[in-house]
């Protein structure tokens, strides 16, 4: 496993990350969840990320009861905050009552006196930055955070957040957690220039499209029994990808991914690792097996050629970005 900066924080974190999003403490049992944790943490990935609205705290307790074995100080676990925990006015957002509170409910269900990455899990209009941004220093002065970080913030959001910091003196973004794939390139054109220009570096989620470019899902066959896409309770954000359009393109990876004598799941992850600003990109397992196959993507290097044949594969289905 090899190793990157967060941004250009002093931290290090694996270049592929275990997340536990629709996952973890839901759809797969504590057992099979453990097993992937250990596997994961053996073949030397130590970040792993979680956040508290993941079935409502399960997902956390499941991470915290599992990791407890290792040296925290081996650890980088991350978390995150914004939605709703329940349904009381200020059970949801970036109040700073609502991220203090979370913060610590986190903190008992990780088992764990912090957490390494503290991330807001979305952008909250209805809060100002100053209030949510003076919380987060708190808990990083109090030390029960470490770093700050956002999800799916947009450019001019980071920009006006890291430059309030600056003239408050807190401490500044470390990261940024969008969806990021072959399929779903739509930071390329304003996150990562602002957030490499700010020193923020993404830990990516979706980096294999929900699965899609693993290629278990062909173009003329029903989606295989026991997959995401059969699952209601996991597959409600798979239907554009699904397409058959999207799927033949996926096709069309397979000879590239053959020629390189990886998988295909590998060269997924190895193409979102090409960008330099790409700190770790975080990846869902349900399997020991499928912990393995993304753990030996780190390191995979695609030359100009390759990244050409990619995109020429692709033409046509890479349809979620602004220039799409």
């Amino acid at each position: 496993m090899e190793y990157r900066r967060l941004g250009r924080s002093g931290l290090k974190v694996s270049e592929v990350g275990l997340g536990s999003w629709l996952t973890y403490g839901g759809a797969v049992g504590s057992d099979a969840a453990r097993s992937c944790i250990r596997r994961a943490y053996e073949l030397g990935i130590n970040f792993f990320d979680t956040a508290n609205v993941y079935r409502r705290g399960a997902a956390e307790q499941v991470l915290g009861e599992a990791l407890a074995e290792y040296p925290r100080d081996s650890l980088v676990v991350a978390t995150k905050v914004f939605f709703p925990m329940g349904d009381g006015p200020n059970d949801g957002g970036l109040s700073r009552k609502h991220i203090m509170e979370q913060c610590h409910a986190s903190l008992r269900r990780l088992r764990t006196d912090y957490v390494d990455l503290y991330q807001f899990h979305r952008y909250d209009a209805g809060v100002t930055l100053d209030e949510c941004l003076h919380a987060l220093d708190d808990l990083v002065t109090q030390g029960k955070v470490l770093y700050g970080g956002v999800s799916e913030w947009r450019a001019p959001q980071i920009e006006q957040a890291v430059e309030l910091q600056e003239r408050r003196g807190w401490h500044r973004l470390a990261s940024n957690q969008p969806q990021y794939s072959m399929l779903f390139r739509d930071i390329e054109a304003e996150v990562i220039p602002t957030s490499e220009r700010l020193g923020l570096g993404q830990v990516v989620w979706s980096p294999l499209a929900q699965g899609v470019l693993t290629g278990k899902y062909r173009p003329d066959a029903p989606p295989p029994q026991g997959t995401r896409a059969t699952d209601p309770t996991q597959n409600m954000f798979m239907e554009p990808l699904l397409q058959r359009f999207v799927l033949e393109a996926v096709e069309r990876l397979r000879p590239i991914a053959a020629d390189l004598g990886i998988t295909l799941p590998q060269l997924a992850l190895a193409w979102v690792l090409r960008q330099p600003n790409v700190s770790s990109a975080i990846v869902g397992a349900t399997r020991v097996e499928q912990v393995e196959g993304n753990a030996a993507a780190s390191g995979v290097k695609l030359d100009a050629g390759v990244l050409e044949r990619i995109d020429t594969a692709l033409k046509g289905a890479v349809r979620w970005t602004k220039d799409g």
